[in-house]
């Protein structure tokens, strides 16, 4: 029989190695511990981080993104961006983003030779292969550029699509995004610094190679094979799925990389799932602990199956697309969420009985992030419905 391995023996894992019950030395130790941060919404690669460190602040995130370089922000997992250190980038790159490139071009060239505005584009293949050329150089020319001003250098990214013609939501826009989606994930360029503050997704773009310059190179199987194993070491013991949900693989692919890892079998409570063969004994459990993560924190968005740290709490804390707001966590469990209103309050709610010992705790912790929060005023891009109604 495949050995057994608890819930509590899963969130103790979990509050260690993700940094809730024993902070992070560094922003890149943080964000190493869950492998990598959404960072959809640009406040979350900062609260996270911040959650993870004995003192919290966004000028340390900003130095290790910007000025130390030690982590970057790419596009990678099931076509998401994340922040992550420079070597699990090249994984990243390597074991996902390239696969998404190549099908979202196919793709792009799709719609410019059928749903092109005023015309479609003759030749899309050849034509999009120039204009990628003529931006990249651009951008080289320039040594950092916001999309805007590269649109006035290469007039053909102001090329237009007319999406979902006939339908009800029907749009025009132009290809500029897309192009530089797909030079991003095909590892040509980099996202620096927003144009505002933390919370601002307007992005200055610089080629990669200048502003990451090292990064190795890895075969894509070899790759998945190695961000397997980070992804376990983080969140496993996990089933499968989870593996194959978080990184956006196909069930070869997915094989594949756990043939090279050869985890073993274990029971999670009646389910099936694997650790790496190193990983199996018991870890001892940290002492209790609360915080406060943000919305699309990685620990909770870590695996697909929640309901073992999760409960019955996912319609107030999701929204319909399976974005997580604001948690509150206890030694390994969300026992409620929180969010913050335009006067800096942070307000919360408890979605169960969790004791005065916990609530004290959670109280404290809610001030914490109330204090070093200042005067910034970060709403989720996502809103659920908890959030919504504590910021009513």
């Amino acid at each position: 029989m495949p050995p057994k391995i608890t819930t509590s023996q899963r969130r103790a894992r979990l509050a260690v190695r993700h940094h809730l019950a024993a902070p992070a030395a560094t922003v890149a130790d943080a964000v190493a511990g869950v492998v990598a941060l959404h960072a959809t919404d640009p406040a979350t690669v900062h609260l996270s981080a911040s959650a993870r460190l004995a003192t919290p602040g966004v000028s340390l995130v900003e130095q290790a993104l910007y000025d130390d370089r030690t982590l970057l922000r790419m596009l990678g997992m099931r076509r998401t961006v994340f922040v992550t250190t420079l070597d699990t980038a090249a994984l990243v790159q390597a074991g996902c983003s390239a696969d998404i490139a190549v099908k979202q071009r196919k793709l792009l060239e799709q719609h410019l030779g059928q749903q092109g505005h005023p015309e479609n584009v003759p030749e899309p293949g050849k034509w999009l292969v120039d204009v990628e050329a003529s931006v990249e150089a651009a951008l080289r020319a320039r040594g950092s550029a916001t999309a805007q001003q590269l649109s006035e250098d290469e007039p053909r990214l102001r090329q237009q699509l007319r999406m979902a013609p006939g339908k009800p939501y029907e749009a025009i826009g132009n290809v500029t995004s897309r192009v530089l989606f797909l030079l991003a994930a095909d590892g040509r360029i980099a996202r620096g610094r927003p144009r505002g503050s933390w919370i601002s997704s307007q992005y200055v773009w610089h080629p990669l190679d200048a502003w990451a310059p090292g990064l190795p190179s890895w075969d894509a199987e070899e790759a998945r094979a190695e961000l397997a194993r980070r992804w376990l070491h983080a969140y496993g013991p996990a089933p499968v799925a989870d593996l194959r949900w978080w990184t956006g693989w196909t069930a070869g692919q997915t094989k594949k990389a756990l043939a090279a890892v050869s985890p073993v079998e274990v029971d999670l409570e009646g389910v099936p799932g694997i650790v790496p063969a190193d990983d199996v004994e018991p870890v001892p459990s940290p002492p209790p602990w609360v915080a406060f993560l943000p919305a699309l924190d990685p620990t909770p968005m870590g695996w697909q199956e929640r309901d073992w740290f999760l409960g019955p709490h996912r319609p107030a804390l999701f929204d319909r697309s399976g974005n997580v707001g604001p948690t509150i966590w206890a030694s390994g469990r969300v026992v409620g969420g929180w969010a913050q209103r335009s006067s800096g309050e942070i307000a919360y709610r408890l979605l169960e009985d969790v004791g005065t010992e916990v609530a004290a705790r959670v109280e404290e912790e809610a001030d914490r992030c109330a204090s070093w929060y200042g005067e910034v005023r970060a709403v989720p891009r996502f809103r659920t419905p908890l959030e919504r109604e504590l910021t009513a």
